[in-house]
């Protein structure tokens, strides 16, 4: 008997097609299925829609609800995400069951005229939307200024190249996912610039009740990954993040041992509060736990001293 073909869900920028279309030919090889029966849905979602700062019209998740929905009504059967994007509280009906191998964590600095953070001129102005980045920067270079910098990879590459800004931050991930490694004019290392919690990786979500599928999707998934970011997502949901608090987070999984670092800043980079945890992590379960212990212990260490946004 045949079976039914698989429709992979995505959104339509080329960052998000690559993802995509690597779900789709990691399906084929593991599963044996031809090209033919794992079709990919392009969705329309509201995060492409918005032309202002994500964080005004309700951060996380506005490139994750119309796939959702689409998963739930059964229009499509999988959607791939960037695991950065998904908020960390989600539909009960939905469960992401594959993480992909997370690919390069670190930010990039890309400029046309200047080689480095430090090689900024004073008050150059920096295009980036993340407030974390901004944050971080601000921390570094506080005289640094910023603007608003939206749009898929090539549009922002593009809007560097005329001018709009000094200098953008993108993930080094995207840009060698895109080919666009080139482009990358200083890959800044973790001590300096912690990433978004779960930065790098891709992950597969799934209607709870789909059993097929999670076989299927179970060959794809990283152990190593899945436990990192577990934590990382863990950090956040204990501090209520979103768009509208800068929040980093990054964890490293060597044998049994997990290593996450952690923190959190005021929008203005003028208070950074950070922590690392160490312990053994066998399962998902006990890397929530790490992380979720640490975010507590650094909202207590906040003390009112930086304002949530929830």
């Amino acid at each position: 008997m045949q079976s039914p073909a698989l429709t992979i869900g995505t959104r339509g920028s080329p960052l998000a097609l690559y993802q995509a279309n690597l779900v789709q030919r990691l399906i084929c090889e593991t599963s044996g299925r031809p090209v033919e029966e794992v079709v990919i849905k392009i969705l329309k979602t509201s995060g492409d829609t918005i032309q202002g700062d994500l964080k005004d019209f309700g951060g996380k998740g506005l490139f994750t609800r119309e796939l959702e929905v689409a998963l739930l009504d059964g229009s499509i059967d999988l959607a791939v995400h960037s695991m950065k994007d998904v908020p960390t509280v989600g539909h009960d009906d939905l469960v992401v069951t594959a993480i992909l191998p997370r690919a390069d964590a670190r930010d990039a600095f890309i400029s046309v005229k200047h080689k480095s953070i430090a090689d900024l001129p004073k008050g150059a102005l920096i295009g980036s939307a993340s407030l974390r980045r901004r944050a971080q920067l601000s921390a570094i270079r506080p005289d640094l200024q910023f603007c608003l910098l939206r749009g898929n990879v090539g549009t922002r590459l593009k809007k560097l190249e005329d001018g709009v800004c000094d200098a953008t931050m993108l993930a080094c991930a995207g840009l060698r996912r895109l080919e666009q490694g080139d482009r990358i004019t200083q890959v800044v290392e973790t001590d300096v610039m912690l990433p978004a919690p779960a930065q790098g990786a891709i992950g597969i979500e799934v209607r709870r009740d789909r059993e097929d599928l999670k076989v299927v999707l179970a060959q794809l998934n990283d152990r190593s990954t899945e436990l990192e970011i577990t934590a990382e997502r863990a950090f956040l949901r204990a501090l209520d993040g979103n768009c509208r608090t800068p929040i980093a987070a990054l964890a490293k999984l060597d044998g049994e041992q997990l290593t996450l670092r952690g923190e959190i800043l005021a929008k203005d980079g003028a208070l950074r509060i950070s922590d690392t945890v160490a312990g053994p992590v066998a399962t998902a379960s006990e890397a929530y736990d790490l992380g979720f212990k640490m975010g507590e212990a650094v909202r207590t260490k906040v003390d009112g001293r930086i304002t949530f946004d929830d």
